[in-house]
């Protein structure tokens, strides 16, 4: 079929087919009936070949496969010639793409902020389906890279239109590879055999030999493609074209409010909004649109929103299966095992015999070839003076000067003089021979550098060639610099209009460049120059071994290397080209390429000269303007040769169209620099299509490969007479991928065709070599590294032997072990083999070698599969970039390319996800992630092509900003650890002896023993807080208990003991007086943190009412913060509200009443005027065991919890605190805390009452207006113990950092602080409090000061740091452990290690065990478990309405499995660990630190493994600078990973592979949504947790306004 050119179609047929592919697109006609209609109509027209399916059948022109016009753009008659489109690898693209026309996409889309979507676009994707080849689209066709300027590619461009294997035609004169290769191996005689075996692959599903093409291997990309019923794909068609007419971009309606409404404009309007969804719902009939639609998540919960349903969508992609199961593993120094790609045994394995070096002909030693090139050049510039050398050309491609040899000659000498004896001083020469020098001159005058480099040759000066420094900050110049450096040059060369166009500094001079070592700068032109002396000649010696010039090399890793080259190996170079190019003298050579280094040095500078030929040099500006020039030159001139790149073949094609004078004839050699590209056979294929006709010669075309440390390895002869004629090879993909060759005869698909660049070079000697280990020698089916033995190669890395001994001192060796010659090899970092009749094929270069999984993908492969994928409107062709990063022991592909300004959203999309089909179909491997950034923002190598080591710095910086990104990595990452099998926990038949268990020391602690502590607490004689104050209020009337402080540090109010009793009075009057109270009912305080507080709760005790306090609402957030008050008030069964007067209007105001029904509050007394009169006599409660108060607090998982504190239980706590803290009526405290729930409650209400202490009380919301409020008022009032949240805490770290000098200048002095605790319930925020204690250390705070305190809902505070215990003390544990419930201590920053601080000491009176909360059998010490306590202080249960008593006797009267089965402890739902240190509390006993590690509500279980939130998100905040907070939450096991970002909505988009690859790295999970959000939208509560479930519900009811949504694949 290929070879057969098929009939042209009649242009009627040609309509019906048009017909018929509406219909189909339309819906009204199945796949089957088109296909039987469409080869009835086209059966004529084609020749059959026996058992080839109708269907198949392709034309070249003008494709009419069902498959690939679904993709292509039709193309009206004027526009180029469908010839170069249509070549082997887009069509093979496009049948790989076919593929996945059955099965829909389900990819959803991400969503962006509208400011971040440049056009309008639609908010939703939808998947391909037929309907995106309907006639009516993509007509106005835009031309392919007419505009020089976007098109830069340079040498991984892609050649010619669209890259790929050669035109079908052209292949009759190759010579049969086939042939070759079968006798290659064992000598079977049929090839089909091997290339059976060879096609299947290990991550392919196909059976061994079928020809299932990619189809099969397609199916892991994104499976799951829904298929979709005709109903509802005929609706889903009719809006798809309805869109393109009306182009209704408006903002997506307001779904939220929706009835069904059908409507033809709103359900427009509303398909945008729901596409995602459309594969999801297709069962269901009736029309659903966006968020009306309820969806079923994994939950089993309701949830009706687009995001879910996107999210829906996702998780239904993600079940698709894996790639195939994986076996071995490999240790990551530590049981989590992860897996190793393991070969798949039917993989294609070399099978050829051992390779035989392969010899060049003889170096034939012309009798009048110079001794040197300096020897040359002295030669033609005395006998023929006048003989041109070289002529430049401007930017109008207009002559612009011509240098004979004359001048060259006389103009370096005069360069050679000037470097010796005119720079420096006499005695002290700045050059002297053997001295490396920079050259730096721009693209458009090479006459400036021909002097400048011969110069140096004359002078024995050592030249090295670098690119002009643009700015101070070039791609790739800190590189150079580092080169520059280790040469240790310290003059550069450069042309006056360089020399002026260089940055300058606003005194002049030339700044230093970034990285680079001082120079200077040296202007080499003539007229700045003084004149030798008559008697000074340079000294001019036959080639030699030393050090001729250095050329510089830019690895993979973006580091430059400098390769020297002797001046022998330079002559002989030249003499190797000048036999092969058979040149002559006085030739006329037009030359495209950079001229500083490569073939373009070595044939336009070096060689030329050799040879006294006429070098005619094109800018690349000129080249820019007009990319014809150097065919016009050509002609021009009669030029016999041409130096040109693919790029520049491809961009004459494009912008020939009718030139009418074009004649070639007069070329006998094309010397096509970048052969050893694969893809450059397109082009050269194209080309001579193009311009046969204009008189070029097939044989002319020369592709030649070179590398700088090989120099030429080898180039195609211009054909003579009986010469071998060119080879061709089209060999499987998969075979390469696996280092094997395999002639691809039965599947189309995945080939790579290969052209040879000719034979070994005249008086060389090659081989290739094994890619990893010994320098083995290939087999002859095997792919290898080319090495070369010969004279004219690099000699050395400049000053890095190690280096050098590997590249160019190889010894290649057989299988046997002995090497081959004596002499050492130079490794070309060429991928290739040797073919038939000693022809060399490449297949790729070692730097673009990317290893996947076990298998070898070549970037340049890669980068032509994309530029395959139709339509390429939406991406420049050439600026296309292909690279590999390593994540997680393997290395992923990233593709990144540039976006056209006009393509919207949706379309890019769109190509994204076919580019991921594509390549997953050719070369079955995943890209792990897909960027596009905005036209002309990828890093720019000086000569227009991609700097791929700077673009990949960027994204691994999070600095590229890319406008659109895919990730991948579900499909990618195959190497995740098993998932975790739970092994059984130790039971009751384990050994208990004693108080050990399995060995080790049962997990158990306690605080000191309240009844041994002898102390004179008085306030121990009292049941009841009440009587307390009573007491207090009798003996010491006047001594103040409470001082509040306003923002300005200035005290509001205060309370001594007889006014607050007084007060209490009064309140409990009215409480019995105006609401009617019974001895035990519930009373909601309602109160701003404060003294009416206080006297209010006082009120309700001596009323013998149950106070209840609660946050109030805030004012400007009614909305969201009066529900939680409402809600606390009808949970609680209050029957009375008490607040003040501000706060009641507030309760009844009009926002009020939008936000909850304010009929329903019960009665609300305003405390501001009390009543005169005294209770008639104050409540005494009756048992100490009824309830003090209940305690309400939402806890993170937005859960609202009230606890029951008994008088016991109350009067406990205190006392514990007393104890713990050594308060008594002389100290001062200074609280900055919440007074709403838990210790910030106590503190703040009770314990100044208990233990007589006076307490300064600071508003946390004050500090918002003064930052250093809390920090003034420990000062001033010299406090030594002081108690705040972590919300202060920040405050005080983020508001105060840079102030630290005024605070002391103003006296601030933390010195007296002896405990600064922070109140918790969660575990210790180590890098805050050490970022808080290194900030004051200058204030005199001491770091032991500060520490954590530790509570939960069933015991209020376990642990408090207290004033006597030894210092918290800091544990690095391993975080993988961890997840597997572990503890595995390890060494402060070892890998994977996690601090932990103790969460202060146990409280008197309180134990602690470590429990297993499954089978709550008691834990061994250090091993990690719910923390179960037992305590006087203990709440007393739950107070719920409904009274789960399950619940409540789980969680407060819980008892071991085994062991000590009698004591009843409460469970806090924490998990920590006890750990005995070598410390020695109080008492003398060694002292237990308890370690929290965090809520078991709040962990995650992912692949069986429990993950704490705080460690996924500390390590996303990490990833980025502009990451200011994250929160982690799982949806139907997908991990949400949502970040604030302060930043630049631009760089949103960075952040999405960052925070992928860090979770990856750090916690082998693959995160499936990445949400970018502003500052603020993650919410925290009262003590500064965030509330991750909040922002889950936000999330999935699309409220977070998010800048950006990921959905990874």
């Amino acid at each position: 079929m290929a070879d057969r050119d098929p009939v042209p179609l009649p242009a009627e047929v040609r309509a019906k087919l048009a017909e018929l592919e509406l219909e189909l697109s339309e819906g009204d006609i199945t796949q089957k009936g088109y296909e039987k209609k469409r080869s009835k109509l086209i059966g004529a027209y084609f020749p059959q070949s026996p058992g080839m399916d109708p269907s198949t059948g392709q034309e070249r022109r003008t494709p009419v496969t069902p498959s690939s016009s679904r993709y292509h753009r039709r193309r009206s008659s004027g526009s180029r010639d469908e010839r170069y489109r249509s070549d082997v690898h887009t069509e093979a693209v496009q049948a790989a793409l076919a593929k996945h026309k059955e099965r829909k996409m389900a990819v959803p889309m991400p969503s962006k902020r509208r400011s971040l979507v440049v056009q309008t676009s639609m908010d939703a994707y939808t998947p391909p389906d037929t309907s995106s080849g309907s006639e009516g689209e993509g007509r106005g066709d835009e031309d392919e890279g007419g505009d020089g300027e976007e098109e830069d590619e340079e040498d991984g461009g892609g050649g010619g239109g669209g890259g790929g294997g050669g035109t079908s035609s052209s292949r009759e004169g190759s010579i049969s590879m086939e042939h070759w290769i079968s006798r290659a191996i064992h000598g079977t005689s049929s090839t089909t055999t091997t290339s059976s075996t060879a096609s299947s692959s290990s991550s392919s599903t196909r059976s061994g030999g079928s020809g299932a093409a990619a189809g099969g291997r397609l199916a892991d990309v994104l499976a799951q493609h829904v298929h979709i019923s005709a109903h509802h794909l005929r609706r889903h068609h009719h809006h798809h074209h309805h869109r393109h007419k009306t182009e209704n971009h408006s903002a997506p309606p307001d779904v939220t409010s929706y009835t069904n409404n059908t409507a033809n404009a709103t359900a427009d309007g509303i398909q945008v909004e729901r596409a995602p969804g459309a594969g999801t719902a297709a069962q269901r009939q009736t029309p659903k649109y966006g968020n009306a639609e309820l969806m079923e998540t994994g939950d089993g919960v309701p949830v009706s929103s687009r995001v879910s349903a996107k999210i829906q969508q996702l998780v239904n992609t993600l079940k698709r299966p894996k790639r195939p199961p994986l076996r071995e593993f490999f240790v990551d120094d530590f049981e989590e095992l992860l897996e190793v790609q393991q070969p798949d045994p039917n993989q294609p394995k070399a099978e050829g015999a051992q390779m035989a070096a392969m010899q060049g002909e003889q170096l034939g030693v012309v009798t009048n070839w110079p001794p040197s090139l300096e020897a040359a050049l002295q030669r033609w510039g005395t006998i023929s003076p006048k003989a041109p050398c070289l002529t430049t050309m401007d930017t109008n491609g207009k002559p612009l000067y011509v240098l004979t040899y004359g001048k060259l000659w006389s103009r370096s000498v005069k360069v050679a003089y000037n470097l010796l004896h005119k720079l420096g001083t006499k005695q002290e020469p700045l050059v002297k021979p053997g001295d490396r020098v920079a050259l730096v001159f721009p693209n458009n005058d090479p006459a400036a550098f021909m002097t400048a480099f011969y110069g140096c040759l004359l002078a024995e000066v050592v030249p090295v060639p670098i690119e002009v420094p643009l700015t101070r900050k070039d791609a790739g110049s800190q590189q150079i610099g580092f080169l520059l450096g280790s040469c240790g040059v310290t003059v550069a060369l450069t042309s006056d209009a360089c020399h002026k166009g260089l940055p300058k500094s606003p005194t002049g001079e030339i700044p230093q460049f970034k990285g680079w070592p001082k120079v200077l700068w040296f202007v080499a032109e003539s007229k700045h120059l003084s004149k030798p002396p008559r008697d000074w000649f340079p000294h001019i010696k036959d080639a030699n071994q030393d050090t001729a010039y250095i050329e510089y090399k830019t690895c993979k890793d973006g580091s430059v290397l400098g390769v020297t080259v002797m001046r022998i190996a330079t002559l002989t170079h030249c003499q190797a080209l000048t036999q092969s190019c058979s040149y002559t003298e006085a030739e006329t050579i037009v030359n495209v390429l950079d001229f500083k280094k490569d073939v373009g040095l070595w044939h336009a500078i070096l060689t030329s000269v050799m040879n006294m030929m006429h070098v005619i040099s094109i800018p690349y500006a000129l080249m820019k303007v007009n990319p014809l020039s150097w065919i016009q030159k050509v002609c021009q001139y009669k030029a016999k040769v041409a130096c040109v790149k693919s790029r520049d073949m491809h961009w004459a094609l494009v912008a020939h169209r009718e030139q009418r004078d074009v004649n070639l004839s007069s070329l006998r050699m094309l010397v096509v620099a970048d052969g050893s590209n694969p893809w450059s056979i397109s082009s050269c294929d194209a080309f001579l299509n193009v311009f046969q006709t204009k008189g070029l010669k097939p044989e002319v075309i020369c592709p030649c490969a070179s590398s700088p440390e090989a120099l030429t390895v080898a180039i195609r002869r211009p054909a003579e007479e009986g010469s071998t004629p060119p080879g061709r090879g089209v060999l499987s993909m998969q075979g390469l991928s696996h280092g094997v060759i395999r002639v691809d005869s039965e599947e189309k698909l995945s080939v790579l065709t290969l052209q040879d660049v000719g034979s070994v070079m005249p008086g060389g000697m090659m081989c290739a070599v094994r890619l990893e280990g010994v320098p083995q020698l290939c087999k002859t089916d095997e792919i290898g590294e080319l090495c070369v033995c010969t004279v004219a190669t690099g000699t050395s890395y400049y000053g890095l032997a190690g280096m050098t001994k590997n590249t160019f001192e190889v010894f290649p060796v057989c299988s046997n072990g002995t090497p081959i010659s004596e002499f050492p090899f130079t490794r070309t970092g060429l991928l290739g083999f040797i073919g038939p009749a000693g022809l060399i094929f490449v297949a790729g270069k070692m730097d673009g070698l990317m290893v996947v999984g076990g298998r070898r993908h070549n970037a340049d492969d890669i980068v032509a599969t994309a530029l395959a994928v139709e339509p390429m409107k939406f991406v420049y062709r050439g600026r296309i970039a292909v690279f590999s990063i390593t994540v997680l022991h393997d290395e992923r592909i990233v593709v990144a390319a540039e976006q056209r300004p006009d393509s919207t959203e949706e379309d890019s999309f769109q190509w994204m996800s076919r580019v991921l089909q594509a390549i997953d179909g050719i070369h079955q491997v995943g890209v792990y992630c897909l960027a596009l950034v905005p036209s002309n923002t990828l890093p720019k190598t000086p000569l227009g092509g991609i700097h791929l080591s700077e673009t990949k710095q960027l994204f691994l910086e999070g600095a590229l900003h890319p406008c659109n990104v895919l990730m991948c990595p579900h499909t990618c990452v195959t190497n995740l650890p098993k998932p975790r099998q739970k092994q059984p926990e130790i039971g009751p038949a384990s050994v208990m002896v004693g108080n050990l268990v399995s060995g080790k020391r049962i997990a158990q602690a306690s605080g000191r023993d309240l009844g041994q502590i002898e102390d004179n607490d008085q306030a121990r004689k009292f049941l009841f807080l009440s009587e307390v104050l009573q007491w207090r209020a009798q003996t010491t009337p006047d001594h103040v208990l409470y001082t509040l402080l306003n923002s300005r540090g200035t005290i509001a109010s205060s309370l001594t003991c007889v006014q607050l009793h007084k007060r209490a009075e009064k309140i409990a009057a009215m409480l019995g007086e105006r609401g009617h109270l019974q001895d035990g009912d519930h009373v909601a305080l309602v109160y701003p943190p404060g003294i009416d507080l206080i006297v209010a709760f006082y009120g309700c005790l001596y009323a013998g009412c149950v106070p209840i306090t609660v946050r109030p609402p805030h004012p400007q957030n009614i909305a969201t913060t009066l529900p939680t008050v409402k809600m606390i008030v009808e949970v609680s069964r209050s029957v009375c509200v008490m607040t003040t007067q501000v706060i009641n209007k507030l309760l009844r105001s009009k926002e009020a009443s939008a936000a909850v029904d304010v009929r329903s509050w019960p009665p609300v007394l305003d405390t501001d005027d009390l009543p005169k009169k005294k209770p008639p006599l104050l409540h005494k409660p009756s048992n100490p065991d009824t309830l003090a108060y209940l305690d309400f607090s939402v806890s993170t998982t937005g859960m609202l919890a009230g606890v029951k504190m008994s008088h016991t239980a109350t009067s406990a706590f205190c006392r514990s605190i007393k104890l713990q803290c050594e308060l008594y009526p002389s100290r001062e405290v200074a609280i900055c805390l919440d007074p709403y729930c838990g210790l910030g409650f106590v503190l703040w209400c009770l314990c100044s009452v208990y233990s007589g202490h006076q307490s300064i009380l600071i508003p946390p919301s004050e500090l918002e207006v003064n930052p250093a409020l809390w920090l003034s008022a420990v000062s001033q009032y010299k406090v030594r113990d002081t108690f705040c949240s972590y919300s202060v805490m920040e405050l005080c770290t983020k508001g105060l950092g840079l102030q630290t000098d005024s605070l002391k200048s103003r006296g601030l002095d933390l010195s007296r602080v002896r405990t600064c605790v922070v109140v918790a319930e969660e575990r210790p925020r180590i890098a805050l409090t050490q970022s808080f204690s290194k900030l004051f250390k200058d204030l005199g705070l001491h770091p032991r000061a500060v520490s954590t305190s530790f509570g939960c809902r069933v015991n209020l505070a376990i642990c408090l740091q207290g004033t006597s215990g030894p210092d918290p003390t800091t544990v690095f544990v391993d975080m993988r452990a961890l997840r597997h419930d572990r503890v595995r201590l390890v060494e402060r920053g070892s890998p994977h290690s996690l601090p932990l601080m103790e969460s202060g000491k146990i409280l008197p009176g309180v134990r602690i065990i470590i429990a297993n909360p499954e089978t709550k059998g008691p834990m061994g010490e250090s091993h990690l478990g719910e923390i179960w306590v037992h305590s006087g202080h203990n709440a007393s249960g739950y107070f719920t309405v409904y009274g789960d008593e399950a619940l409540q006797s789980d969680h407060f009267n819980s008892r071991l499995s085994f062991g000590d089965t009698q004591t009843v402890w409460a469970r806090t739902g924490y998990l920590g660990f006890l750990r005995r240190t070598e410390l020695t509390d109080a008492s003398g006993e060694r002292h237990d630190a308890l370690y929290v590690v965090g809520a078991l509500e709040e962990a995650m279980e992912l692949r069986g493994m429990r993950y704490h939130p705080i460690d996924i998100e500390t390590s996303v905040i990490r990833t980025h600078k502009s990451i200011t907070e994250c929160a982690v939450f799982t949806w139907t096991n997908l991990l949400v990973v949502v970040v604030e970002l302060d930043g630049s909505e631009q760089e949103a988009l960075d952040l999405v592979p960052l925070v992928t690859n860090v979770v990856l790295e750090e916690h082998y999970l693959i995160v499936g949504v990445v949400v970018v959000v502003d500052i603020g939208v993650i919410p925290i509560n009262s003590r500064g947790e965030k509330q991750r479930m909040h922002l889950r519900d936000g999330f999935l009811a699309d409220q977070l306004d998010p800048i950006y949504v990921a959905y990874n694949m």
